[in-house]
């Protein structure tokens, strides 16, 4: 049936504004890289190596010019067993020395190091003895391997030794153009993991000659070094967290990668990644060009007020840098929003361990906090951003690990408690090991975040498969666990409230993670339609339970009893969960809850370390405040990243990347009180910005554009459309859904996604 002129003439109109919306959506690529930016080698592990991952398999960068360190990871390089936490260990050490010796006649120049993150790609430049070298490095997920190139403008200009460190001392062998280390994890522990690493060199001229336990280059045009590793960890219990040794698995696999040419490898790493990474586009102003010329280094200290050295001026310069303009820079901003992204990416794919405090790098036996899952904040943070940013495929590995351990944390809880169900202290290994105290709400709090990737992804086999069970025994748990107080009110028996304080009946930590964890149950349940009368039973808990209460200087209450000190800036906030990452109090639903929670937050301050000022701008953010969640990303960003945007406190800890990222998207974005919030704290700092790809909850995909602080344009995409409630510029709508059309091959949700928008949502002003 052939359509009339005037639908067609619309269908073209609609398809004109598709395709110009998406244009303007989309930041330029080339006015805004999302490049790291070095002029000279790292000689700080924590502060200034780069690192690269593809999930279980990483490595820390250093780019020194005579000698190359590249100290690597797998994430399942464990001390541990079903007792005792243990702690996450380094694994080797790979060195390639140039020259005789390392040494020559002539200093580097124009140096620099790259890590590029819109291609997950390492690189490094400098001229030497008039030849120009080049090196590039990435992790390979679907080749399952780390992939090292050394290039030169000039035939033979590679000599030097290439040698492999093991961390733990086992043997290590050569032959031919292959490196490898093997052992055994040993300690007090009655698990001893099996390991091995293995390197293969392939050169293109010269030579290679094995010396003793190194290999020997020597006039090589080029070299290739592929790198891979692993342990026989089995994150099965009935098998006794042990399968094959991993010799033939990784030797397989090094044999295949090595049949593949360097630009083979290289375009299947960047287009597997940009998969996932590609998603979503953030533009947040206008950033200034030559502040995109600036390293890294330099950007930090430019936005953080700071002097710049001063370089003699050239011809092609462009005019003199306004520091001004940099404190308030949001390429730099938009950089760390999208660096989180990376680093999930990197340190957490389907079939691996979820990120620890370190995500997957470490450098150290003895790491700080053991670099293990703990659950009073840390790991619930390094997840809380991960659906939001529309990378849901990394949250895998969370809910795999909580779902392999917890038959051990339900023996040790009967063993302590006596009672049904499961919970766990608050330091946690991958045998389902713990150490440090008992906090029954770490584990209500644990699932928060695996309830709300069901409400993100709508994926009903993982709901009936991995989150409901889990949901379900921790009901059992707190039915069994929760004591009646002298009103009749359920209160959760002493515990404290993470870190610090005495242990106390009834503190809000657990009282409002139980609210939480009975809300998602029952939701749960209503999806399956399973366990009515149980549902039941759990209802009418959650009316029973103690709720928030307001204390005599106007603050939402720590405990039960009010005794909160309002001089009390310790970094934990505790007690506002139920306003982040919880749904229990919001300016809309309970506003004098709410002012309440603003007192208890101002009392915490501006201060603490990188998880605890990224808790804060969501906190700000749900509180729906945009310029104090601003003012805190701005006092995070001057205080707590190091030079090569890890961030700390003391020491490295991933969440903070990970809550910035969270934060960022809590303040665009907001969907955990039924209906979908645009910009619910937008500061004026960021008056005009376009974002594409942001996740809502209830499988939604999210598109906006804005100008002069106000919502201008807007696309909500779902796989099938449907009515969903939005709040734009103050008022509530009701909208459908443009329909999400995925194509390709999927074997994991979104894998190959591609969006082909349908027709757009303006907000005519």
């Amino acid at each position: 049936m052939s359509q009339k002129p005037s639908y067609r003439i619309a269908r073209v109109a609609i398809a004109i504004l598709s395709f110009l919306f998406i244009v303007s959506a989309t930041p330029d690529a080339i006015a805004s890289p999302k490049v790291l930016r070095y002029v000279k080698p790292a000689h700080d592990w924590q502060k200034e190596a780069m690192p690269i991952g593809n999930g279980r398999l990483g490595g820390m960068i250093f780019g020194g010019v005579s000698k190359e360190h590249i100290q690597f990871n797998e994430d399942t390089v464990w001390r541990g067993d079903e007792e005792d936490t243990g702690s996450y260990q380094a694994f080797g050490d790979l060195f390639v020395e140039f020259g005789a010796g390392g040494k020559s006649a002539t200093k580097e120049t124009s140096y620099r190091r790259e890590l590029n993150i819109d291609k997950s790609l390492h690189s490094i430049n400098y001229n030497k003895d008039g030849v120009h070298f080049t090196r590039e490095y990435f992790a390979s997920h679907p080749a399952n391997v780390m992939v090292f190139r050394f290039s030169a403008d000039k035939k033979g200009a590679h000599t030097g030794t290439i040698s492999l460190k093991d961390a733990h001392n086992g043997m290590v062998k050569t032959a031919d153009n292959k490196i490898m280390f093997s052992g055994k994890i040993t300690s007090q522990h009655k698990i001893a993991l099996s390991y091995e690493a293995q390197i293969i060199v392939l050169n293109e001229g010269g030579s290679l000659k094995v010396v003793d336990n190194t290999i020997l280059f020597k006039d090589c045009d080029n070299l290739i070094i592929l790198l891979t590793g692993g342990t026989d960890y089995l994150n099965q219990r009935k098998k006794g967290w042990k399968g094959e040794h991993p010799h033939k698995r990784l030797t397989d696999n090094l044999a295949k990668a090595a049949t593949r040419s360097f630009d083979d490898l290289l375009n299947e790493h960047i287009k597997d990644y940009q998969k996932l990474y590609n998603r979503v586009t953030l533009n947040l102003g206008t950033t200034p060009k030559d502040v995109l010329k600036l390293t890294t280094p330099e950007r930090l200290t430019a936005y953080r007020g700071g002097a710049l050295k001063q370089q003699k001026k050239k011809k092609t310069e462009l005019a003199p840098l306004n520091l001004k303009d940099c404190r308030t820079e949001p390429g730099l901003e938009e950089l760390l929003f999208q660096y989180a992204r990376y680093l999930i990416i990197s340190c957490s794919r389907s079939g691996c361990l979820p990120a620890n405090l370190q995500g997957l790098w470490n450098m150290s036996n003895r790491p700080p906090w053991r670099c293990d899952y703990h659950s009073d904040v840390n790991i619930q943070m390094n997840y809380w951003f991960v659906d939001q940013a529309n990378l849901s495929e990394c949250f895998t590995p969370l809910s795999d690990w909580l779902y392999s351990v917890v038959p051990v944390k339900r023996e040790a809880t009967k063993k302590k408690y006596g009672v049904r169900g499961w919970a766990h202290r608050s330091e946690n290994g991958i045998f389902g090991g713990q150490s440090y105290k008992w906090v029954p709400g770490d584990a209500a709090w644990i699932m928060q975040n695996i309830w709300d990737h069901y409400a993100f992804t709508l994926d009903e086999k993982y709901l009936k498969t991995r989150a409901y069970p889990l949901l379900k025994e921790l009901c059992e748990f707190w039915e069994d666990f929760l004591k009646e107080d002298s009103d009749g009110k359920l209160i959760s028996p002493k515990s404290r409230s993470p870190e610090h304080g005495r242990p106390a009946e009834g503190n809000s930590y657990e009282q409002q993670l139980v609210y939480d964890l009975f809300t998602n149950y029952i939701e749960a349940s209503k999806e399956l339609g399973v366990d009515a009368a149980f549902r039941k039973k759990v209802e009418s808990l959650r009316v029973r339970l103690l709720g928030p209460k307001i204390g005599k200087w106007g603050q939402l209450q720590e405990w039960a009893k009010d005794i909160d000190n309002p001089d009390d800036m310790h970094r934990h906030m505790s007690h506002l969960i139920a306003v982040h990452p919880g749904r229990q109090i919001s300016p809309t639903t309970t506003p004098v809850l709410a002012e309440a929670a603003k007192v208890s937050l101002n009392a915490r301050g501006y201060g603490g370390n990188a998880w605890s000022k990224a808790w804060k701008i969501s906190m700000w953010a749900r509180l729906h405040d945009g310029d104090r969640a601003y003012k805190m990303l701005k006092t995070m960003i001057h205080g707590n990243f190091y030079n090569n945007l890890f961030a700390h406190y003391s020491v490295f800890q991933i969440d903070g990347n990970f809550g910035y990222a969270a934060g960022v998207c809590e303040m665009l974005l907001q969907s955990h009180l039924g209906k979908i919030h645009l910009l619910p704290a937008l500061p004026d700092a960021w008056p005009s910005g376009k974002v594409t790809g942001l996740r809502a909850r209830g499988g939604v995909t999210v598109d906006m554009e804005w100008n002069e602080g106000v919502l201008t344009k807007y696309r909500l995409m779902s796989e099938t459309p449907k009515k969903v409630i939005v709040r734009i510029n103050g008022e509530d709508k009701t909208v459908v859904t443009d329909k999400l059309i995925k194509t390709g091959a999927m074997n994991e949700m979104s894998d190959s996604t591609i969006y082909r928008h349908t027709n757009s949502h303006r907000v005519e002003g």
